[in-house]
């Protein structure tokens, strides 16, 4: 993580920056045994004492594998033969295929996913409702105490993120959810009347199960991805950063991991402008929930899952994105 003083030495350089500050409050969460009364990751929730716990119908995302015919079998491993033996003797070989043998492949696949080339069976992901439901599992409780800059509707004082622990694709009003991933739920809370509430884990797939995690909350500058300055100041950063031997761009931008606020990054794909469904306004950067480290999930191949939020009403809907 970059020191302050090497963003306010930058901020102070390029004075044009200034405008594109945001706050952002990296959460840091780490392995211990939060209570519902805290801000943490997973564990149990405040919640309303005669409102059922949330779940999830799907369709989920389910695998069904296909044994290959003993003919496709043979095909599979004459390709694999006849491509090996093309790469014998180069340096840096590749897996290359003739265009007749991509067809052949192509008609075995039949559509399917992947293929597991040790079992020789077609790997499928065929979308299923699951009745009575999935149980929501919680994800992320913040107070408005421990997060200032946190926008929230009304008199609120809790914001709560769950999901769905199951594979999803296209959900319903998310047109920026690329790729699969979990269905998320968000509230807006008033802490005083709640209490504490335990959900159940049947159904659950272990990427998306967060091992609680206490916060360790820490309000810092963030600065935007290269791609959202205009040329012009871009081109005076990346002056800077090479006269001081750095790079602009994470973690001088963009701050990674557990965060609150600031700016998005987008190392994975061109910068996408997300837009509020109900009034239009361009959506900012609400929460960014990371893979990997003490809460151990894997969301999108360790990538990331980011929550966009409406600056002009914070109870307009939430727009979820993968990187």
């Amino acid at each position: 993580m970059p020191g302050p003083t090497e963003v306010e030495a930058l901020l102070a350089d390029v004075p044009g920056l200034a405008p594109y500050v945001r706050r952002a409050t990296l959460l840091r969460p780490k392995a211990g045994r939060p209570t519902a009364l805290d801000s943490h990751v997973g564990g149990a929730l405040l919640w309303p004492v005669d409102e059922p716990w949330p779940v999830c119908e799907g369709p989920h995302l389910t695998e069904v594998r296909e044994r290959l015919s003993d003919a496709d079998r043979e095909t599979l491993r004459q390709i694999d033969r006849a491509v090996r033996e093309r790469r014998a003797g180069r340096p840096y070989p590749a897996y290359e295929l003739t265009p007749e043998e991509a067809e052949l492949q192509s008609l075995i696949m039949d559509g399917a996913s992947t293929l597991d080339a040790v079992a020789r069976e077609r790997v499928r992901w065929i979308g299923v409702p699951t009745a009575p439901g999935v149980p929501l599992v919680p994800v992320l409780q913040l107070h408005a105490r421990d997060v200032p800059p946190l926008p929230l509707p009304g008199d609120t004082d809790v914001l709560q993120v769950l999901w769905c622990p199951r594979q999803h694709e296209d959900l319903l009003g998310q047109p920026h959810y690329a790729g699969w991933g979990p269905a998320v739920q968000v509230h807006h809370r008033r802490a005083a009347p709640l209490t504490a509430s335990s959900p159940a884990r049947e159904h659950a797939e272990d990427p998306y199960l967060p091992r609680p995690c206490v916060l360790e909350p820490l309000e810092v500058p963030d600065l935007p991805d290269p791609e959202e300055l205009p040329a012009e100041l871009l081109a005076e950063v990346e002056a800077w950063a090479h006269a001081h031997d750095a790079e602009y761009g994470r973690p001088l931008s963009c701050r990674a991991g557990w965060k609150a606020g600031g700016w998005p990054s987008w190392h994975a794909t061109d910068p996408a402008p997300i837009g509020c469904p109900d009034c239009g306004a361009r959506s900012e950067l609400l929460l960014t929930v990371d893979s990997g480290h003490d809460p151990g999930l894997d969301i999108a191949g360790l990538g990331e899952m980011r929550l966009f939020g409406c600056p002009v009403d914070p109870g307009h809907p939430i727009q979820l994105n993968l990187q």
